[in-house]
């Protein structure tokens, strides 16, 4: 992708005119001070056409504000945005490149820009990178305001103090509020400051720096938005409906150059009485169109939810979530639920080689379970009416607008306490529980009882003062979770009618037992290579292609001996990330000009076509999500890389292969394997998330054929 071009080095425009305003360098609990505001409680009103649907299991509590008044002249906008630049700025300048776009825009007078930097160890554009700064944007000039000591951007504190200043200092008719940053969804949140060890804003700080300043408020922010990767979640909806009216983000990773400032401010210029979501609607059009400008539509996703209809969702949701918690476990009806939902659209990756989000569209999430609960219906009317405008690509075209957390791969116990915190239903928060019961191996789930994390819930969102040392899990109730940290993966719930073995027609296959089955999410295979010494076993990847009937539980290789590899033939080391609609996505381990990384590819079944779509790192150990995707360019070096494990040792480790150099127009292919011998085995993933793993079986590839041997001792 190309760099975004600066009209102007911003350094020439910036009036450096001193501070005149304070931003205070206090801790968390001095400027976070818990609000003191009386609470309403709401239930979920049904509608006609919701007859039979069960009423509310629960309230929502919230803060309430009995006079609500505009906090400045109609007509008027402030829209605050917290730049916290990281790598994106340091290195490719895009925080500087839509700071330019906000100066190039028509916003002057009565709608203007305030912006608060920091984060990025170096900036572009001649901002201080040794300080935080705010300035003002209006006219086409950047006013600097304040300047402070260098603060932790992934602290509630620090956003607190500039939610404060802009509050006291530039007050509007309407309040807009954007994060602008990477992104890593309901778990590790927004704005990693690169100075901080890549420390983040996780929702509850956020929610606790809105509620700093919520008494200082007369109306709500009309618009709170994430111009950042993964955060339009149903989680981060729930913390904003008590601070805004609408919110606009995305359920997908977003590029690099995000939103397009100049539109939003002409927009605000010329109907600068607009509503939160019409600048929404337009935040989310201009996005589309920027993305389609670099080539990038495809994966674009961007909604406008509408913040007074989430209680009426979270309501909703919980009692559809009820029903669901209730399956008995282990029965077919609970699998087959689980197994529409792992096939749900997900956000961020969520394989092998690209990391783990486990954000999952909150839409297939209901859909999953639609024959299971007589509330799902329900729930899937009150996601609608909360979300008012979605701008999607063709990879995710049915996406419903918001996410939540499901876990797909529980990466350990941190993740469960947070989640915990933020989660918005009794009995998700139980399922979810009841899941990581499984994974953890900690005993049979049939007789775990977890009624008291439920009756535990509160639903509680009236305010409190909040810092990321308060996240931590409940050791009385979920004790379960710290064996997560140290489970092995591997599944004690399959077992077999028939073990698995090649028949008399060649073809590997299994029958599991009925009680496997219920403990059954999905069925994949493996295929591997010998490395050329024989001394290590070499992934190939996962396929799919296998004959799955879940009703009786049988099983059988459906493999037709093609795979993917690059130009110049080399295998690529290929794992599923996406199904769209005519073709899936791909990720492949490999390194590019010598930084390891993963190569982003699509193959269009209907016309057997394999193409490149981009260069992207993934999902980092801190949960952020890369926002540096590119094209891959003329002469970029790739080395495949492959997950490999000594035959002898067990150790596990990179295979490379060779350098290929792209010569800037070839596609990858999709051919035969080379005759020679691999190997094959099935990978049994329960509902749980854990696995079982086949033994590995021979087979031969010659003259475009395939022989499966009889099973081995080559595992």
């Amino acid at each position: 992708m190309k760099k975004k071009k600066l009209t102007a080095f911003l350094c020439a425009a910036l009036m450096l005119l001193g501070c005149t305003g304070c931003l205070e360098d206090t801790p968390a609990e001095e400027t976070a001070a818990e609000p003191e505001t009386t609470a309403e409680q709401r239930s979920l009103p049904l509608e006609d056409d919701q007859a039979g649907a069960t009423a509310s299991v629960g309230t929502i509590k919230r803060a309430h504000r009995d006079n609500v008044k505009p906090m400045g002249e109609d007509g008027t906008w402030t829209v605050m945005v917290y730049f916290c630049g990281s790598n994106l700025e340091s290195e490719d300048g895009m925080a500087s490149g839509d700071i330019a776009e906000m100066m190039e825009s028509s916003a002057e007078g009565n709608v203007q820009f305030l912006i608060f930097t920091g984060g990025a160890e170096v900036w572009q554009n001649g901002v201080d990178a040794s300080k935080n700064q705010i300035y003002c944007i209006s006219g086409g000039d950047a006013e600097l305001v304040w300047e402070g000591n260098l603060q932790n951007m992934g602290e509630s504190s620090t956003l607190a103090g500039f939610l404060d200043y802009g509050i006291q200092n530039y007050p509007a008719a309407n309040m807009g509020l954007v994060f602008w940053d990477h992104g890593g969804g309901s778990i590790s949140g927004v704005c990693f400051d690169d100075f901080y060890d890549s420390d983040s804003l996780f929702l509850k700080e956020i929610d606790a720096a809105l509620f700093s300043v919520y008494d200082k408020m007369t109306e709500p922010f009309e618009l709170i938005g994430f111009d950042a990767c993964l955060m339009s979640t149903v989680e981060t909806a729930a913390i904003l409906a008590s601070h805004a009216n609408y919110m606009v983000a995305s359920e997908e990773t977003e590029p690099g150059y995000g939103w397009d400032y100049t539109a939003i401010g002409n927009f605000l210029h010329d109907d600068p009485t607009a509503s939160g979501a019409d600048l929404g609607k337009v935040i989310c059009d201009s996005f589309y169109d920027m993305c389609s400008g670099i080539g990038s539509e495809n994966e674009a996703t961007l909604s406008v939810v509408d913040l007074t209809k989430i209680d009426d969702l979270m309501l909703a949701f919980d009692a559809y979530a009820k029903d669901i918690y209730e399956l008995t476990d282990g029965s077919d009806e609970l699998s087959r639920v689980v197994r529409n939902i792992t096939a749900a659209d997900n956000f961020g990756g969520n394989n092998k080689t690209s990391g783990y989000t486990n954000m999952v569209d909150l839409g297939g999430i209901i859909q999953a379970g639609t024959q299971q609960s007589g509330n799902a219906s329900a729930a899937m009317a009150a996601l609608k009416k909360a979300v008012v405008y979605t701008k999607n690509g063709s990879d995710h075209q049915n996406a419903c607008g918001l996410s939540s957390y499901y876990p797909l791969k529980i990466e350990g116990s941190q993740e469960l306490g947070i989640f915990k915190d933020v989660c918005i239903s009794s009995y998700y928060l139980g399922l979810v529980d009841k899941l990581a019961y499984g994974a953890a191996g900690a005993g049979d789930i049939g007789s775990y009882d977890n009624a008291p994390l439920i009756a535990s819930f509160l639903g509680d969102w009236s305010g409190g003062s909040y810092t990321s040392a308060d996240y931590t899990y409940t050791p009385e109730i979920d004790a379960q979770w710290e064996q997560l940290d140290d489970a092995d993966g591997e599944s004690k719930y399959i077992s077999f009618e028939t073990a698995p073995e090649v028949d008399e027609d060649g073809n590997y296959g299994f029958v599991l037992t009925q009680d496997a089955l219920g403990y059954t999410d999905c069925v994949e295979a493996a295929v591997y290579m010998m490395s050329d010494d024989l001394t290590e076993l070499i992934e190939l990847g996962y396929t799919g292609d296998i004959a799955c009937d879940y009703e009786e539980g049988i099983f059988v290789d459906n493999f037709d001996g093609y795979w993917f590899s690059l130009p110049d033939g080399q295998l690529l080391a290929a794992y599923l990330m996406e199904e769209c609609d005519g073709y899936d996505l791909y990720s492949s381990p490999v390194t590019v000009n010598g930084e390891e990384t993963n190569l982003i590819f699509a193959y269009d079944y209907e016309n057997t076509e394999v193409y490149f779509i981009s260069v992207w790192d993934g999902i980092t150990e801190t949960g952020a999500a890369a926002r540096n995707d590119r094209d891959l360019a003329k002469g970029d070096v790739i080395v495949p890389l492959y997950y490999a494990t000594n035959v002898e040792t067990d150790e596990e480790s990179y295979y490379y292969g060779d350098e290929y150099v792209y010569d800037g127009t070839s596609q990858p292919g999709f051919n035969y394997l080379y005759d020679g011998e691999y190997l094959y085995g099935f990978l049994i993933n329960d509902i749980f998330g854990n696995y079982y793993e086949t033994d590995y079986i021979n087979f031969t590839v010659a003259d475009d054929e395939i022989y499966f041997d009889d099973l081995s001792d080559a595992d």
